[in-house]
């Protein structure tokens, strides 16, 4: 769930996306803005109506900060106080699992590394001030936006290492965003188990995450009609370590966009929960990722026994390296590297892979990414030696003021939606984020004429 935050209200004033769709009504699809919101609510009610027919349901959740943050702004608490009973609510917590994400759903393969843990960490401050620390320490899964998976290692590092950081267990993956050690693709009874991610950087470090793996497909519309439930009722135990475990079909779609997702979908979830708790289903049962890799724990199994993945291309990458050994080549012949094998053939790309493989998030768009990564440039140069020297600056109304506008930069949506209005948004959330850092530290003033 996501809606961006934009500078479109009065004067330039920062305001959801949904708020523009709601003042705005005769434009596009705008007059949705209303059943969008529904969505962003309905299964409060959903849920305790299958439950209270003796359903099981499951149900994971994503909601980017920047919509949280709109809901806030709007005044919808309606939406909040649904959310509120789904994330804090005892009675939710085995049937709801939420998903950390970014804050302001940015790409993360094209997110400048050192905001990476920033944008994770905004959107865990953010649920934790909406719904309370225990629910935030209930969050143990990540659903990266637009199932984007940096490829590039240093990147790849630095996004798996401060997932572990900021304390999450596993990370949603798309099948073809990653491989296996030998560069082969996942076998289909390995996109139904845990893997497990390996990140090398090219320093040598290693980090790894267990890795759920979304199947490839049309994601609103297989999950729209309920698809995965089908697809699983078919399926048999799968080997793992030497043992067999229940398979797991997990799926990810936005839960507004679209005729089937919006209209479809309740009816759809209603009855595939339905059918599972008739007892026909075979064994079938609605699992939420955390609980199943629980289950798996209480049964034995650890990370150590999930196979070992990488991110896609990265074989082709170590093997021109001569093999990704114990040390490390070093960042300038890793680049080196990318720079020979790009050359050498269109197919190869360190530009990270997602669910929209048919669009680039960075070809054409060197209009929104140099000002966002000179940008992010800008700010940890002002703001990393104070926050080195007294962490509490990150507290203080001129660095939150700054950060703002850089990760609202660094959203999918200035770049998803092609030129014209959205990168004028994108230019314009730059100016403001220049100008916030000069007006903060005057010693910056002399670089506000710099060309960017």
């Amino acid at each position: 769930m996501h809606q961006p935050t934009i500078p479109a209200g009065p004067d330039g004033q920062l305001i959801s996306h949904l708020q523009w769709m709601f003042d705005h009504p005769g434009e596009g699809d705008n007059h949705n803005a209303e059943p969008f919101a529904h969505c962003y609510r309905r299964l409060a009610d959903m849920l305790p109506q299958l439950i209270a027919e003796g359903c099981e349901p499951r149900i994971m959740l994503d909601y980017s900060g920047n919509l949280l943050w709109g809901f806030e702004q709007m005044g919808r608490h309606d939406i909040l106080a649904a959310l509120r009973f789904l994330a804090c609510d005892t009675r939710m917590q085995q049937h709801v699992e939420w998903l950390g994400t970014f804050w302001s759903h940015a790409v993360a393969p094209s997110t400048p590394i050192p905001d990476i843990k920033l944008q994770i960490q905004a959107w865990q401050q953010h649920f934790a001030a909406l719904f309370g620390d225990g629910a935030l320490q209930r969050v143990q899964g990540f659903s990266p936006p637009e199932m984007a998976l940096p490829n590039h290692p240093d990147a790849l590092f630095a996004f798996v290492q401060a997932l572990r950081d900021c304390g999450y267990r596993w990370l949603l993956v798309q099948e073809h965003s990653v491989e296996n050690p030998d560069g082969s693709p996942l076998s289909r009874e390995q996109v139904l188990v845990p893997n497990r991610l390996v990140a090398r950087n090219s320093s040598g470090e290693v980090a790894t995450i267990t890795a759920l793996v979304k199947t490839q497909g049309s994601d609103t519309k297989l999950v729209g009609q309920m698809q995965p439930c089908y697809e699983a009722l078919g399926l048999n135990r799968v080997p793992l370590a030497g043992r067999s475990i229940p398979s797991l079909v997990v799926q990810i779609a936005d839960g507004e966009n679209g005729g089937v997702m919006m209209n479809e979908f309740p009816a759809a979830f209603l009855q595939a929960h339905r059918r599972l708790a008739e007892g026909g289903a075979g064994g079938t049962a609605a699992l939420n990722g955390s609980e199943y890799l629980e289950l798996l724990a209480a049964a034995g199994f650890t990370e150590a026994d999930f196979a070992p993945i990488q991110a896609v291309q990265q074989h082709w990458l170590w093997q021109h390296l001569g093999g990704a050994g114990s040390g490390g080549p070093g960042r300038a012949a890793v680049d080196t590297a990318i720079a020979a094998l790009a050359a050498a053939d269109g197919a190869f790309s360190m530009a990270g892979a997602s669910w929209t493989n048919n669009l680039s998030w960075v070809e054409g768009y060197a209009n929104v990414l140099e000002p966002m990564e000179e940008l992010s440039a800008r700010f940890h140069q002002h703001f990393d030696p104070l926050v080195a020297a007294d962490p509490a600056v990150t507290a203080t109304p001129a660095y939150q003021q700054a950060l703002l506008p850089l990760l609202l930069l660094e959203t999918s949506c200035f770049r998803y939606w092609g030129q014209g209005v959205w990168t004028d948004y994108a230019r314009e959330l730059h100016r403001r984020g220049s100008a916030t850092i000069v007006g903060a530290y005057p010693a910056a003033a002399d670089e506000r004429d710099q060309p960017v």
